[in-house]
């Protein structure tokens, strides 16, 4: 018999290591091709990695709760074939499927993340200290120069309070702002004397909570805890504003009332409202570039592609941001597909680490839970994110060359939340209410 190692797959580009929470099979189980053998979690999305082959789970190499790298090796299977080869790595050679030319990608892979393991340990010895760091986080330390001292008095949002790249990320960016003393500026400053010695900075604390017969405590998912981490971090880098734009949708609601049951026939999707708002989201993007970026410490990164995230309920309660990828190419049918995909796999825990990586700009429909307006926060490091109202049916006011009258309108309010360290409010202003015109002139008349 031969044995096939099982490593794990590269995940997108950005994606580096994943933690495993929970063995599907156990050894001495059977398994079949593409059949899921365990669940991982990256920072971004919950995922199952399948068998590449045929066989039998003999061997476990990590288990619940492990960091694993990109093209590590996690467990063994036996297969069919002559055992000839003294490695594991020479076992998995022998496997002859449509696989192993992915696995040659993966090995090369995991060679890359090694180098750069190597390397980002060369500067810093990490062994002198007792915590653990992932290989992740020790290379973006070096590529940053952070001393292992630095790194220590960093406060980890992981498990067992483990320092992750949302963390070290954070506090790159903290100490590009100068929220950071760092050990070569003391060592510039020199001392004050004593009797004017400052006085110690104050971290605010949160308030004691107390417990009291009857509470029930729950314990947050992993998930929550990450949300959670990102908002307090997004509202303490950007300097969030909000404009608000009310929009008549009376045109696209006809039109959608009149087109969603052919366009289910032909196409074997649902037409919903969301795939026309970011359509015209899209439009707007193409037209002012200076929405469509990101900020790196005092650098401005003006996007290429026009990748908008998607913000979708999960069961649980919790949020994702899946993205759709070249947003401003699709037509109305393509964008459609992807959003009605990107929505069904995400509510049935489907999403591929990929899915949520890369966005440049964010939509989120608040509508769907009957608010008529929001404030959301901005998905870092984008600079700005659209918020969806609810429609209404309400009176308004109609222009018409007879004269004005009182009509019934649907209208909703579109909410944008800017960060105002490079977007000001012309630019948050005119963006949105350049959306709210592409809505307000739709085309009736369009065909799909």
């Amino acid at each position: 018999m031969a044995k096939f190692e099982l490593k794990l797959p590269k995940m997108g580009e950005s994606v580096a290591e994943a933690t495993i929470t929970s063995w599907l099979k156990n050894v001495g189980d059977t398994i079949e091709m593409d059949e899921p053998v365990l669940e991982i979690a990256t920072d971004k999305v919950d995922s199952e990695v399948p068998s590449e082959v045929d066989g039998k789970l003999v061997e476990i190499l990590f288990q619940v709760d492990d960091v694993v790298q990109v093209g590590q090796t996690i467990a063994i299977i036996e297969i069919d074939g002559d055992d000839s080869g003294d490695s594991a790595s020479a076992k998995a050679s022998e496997v002859k499927s449509p696989e192993t030319t992915s696995n040659d990608a993966v090995k090369a892979a995991a060679a890359q993340v090694e180098k750069e393991i190597n390397t980002a340990t060369e500067s810093v010895n990490f062994s002198d200290s007792d915590a653990f760091y992932s290989p992740l986080v020790k290379n973006i330390a070096k590529e940053e120069n952070i001393s292992l001292s630095e790194l220590e008095s960093i406060s980890g949002t992981g498990k067992d309070a483990r320092v992750t790249k949302n963390d070290i990320l954070q506090y790159v960016a903290d100490k590009k702002a100068g929220k950071v003393a760092t050990t070569s500026t003391a060592a510039k400053t020199p001392a004050a004397p004593a009797s004017h010695a400052a006085a110690p900075k104050q971290v605010p604390t949160a308030a004691p909570v107390s417990v009291n017969s009857g509470d029930e405590i729950i314990e947050m998912t992993r998930m929550g805890k990450l949300i959670a981490h990102h908002m307090v971090a997004s509202v303490q880098t950007s300097a969030h504003v909000q404009s608000f734009i009310e929009c008549d949708v009376t045109n696209i609601w006809n039109w959608r009332k009149k087109n969603k049951d052919s366009f289910k026939a032909r196409e074997g999707e649902n037409l919903t409202f969301t795939p026309i708002f970011m359509e015209a989201v899209a439009q707007a993007l193409k037209e002012f570039p200076m929405m469509n970026i990101a900020l790196d410490g005092d650098k401005i990164i003006k996007r290429k592609n026009i990748n908008l995230g998607m913000a979708a309920a999960l069961p649980d309660g919790n949020l994702i941001v899946p993205v759709i990828k070249n947003a401003d190419q699709l037509n109305l049918v393509g964008m459609a597909k992807s959003v009605n995909d990107l929505a069904n796999r995400a509510r049935n825990g489907k999403l591929k680490p990929d899915d949520t990586q890369g966005g440049t700009y964010t939509v989120t429909n608040v509508g769907t839970f009957g608010s008529v307006l929001g404030t959301p926060i901005i998905n870092q490091p984008q600079v700005g994110i659209l918020a969806l109202g609810a429609i209404r049916k309400v009176p308004a006011v109609v222009e018409t060359p007879e004269g004005d009258f009182i009509g019934i309108r649907m209208k909703m309010f579109l909410s944008h939340s800017y960060d105002h360290r490079v977007v000001n409010g012309a630019l948050g202003g005119q963006f949105v209410q350049r959306v709210a015109h592409l809505l307000e002139g739709f085309d009736v008349n369009r065909t799909v």
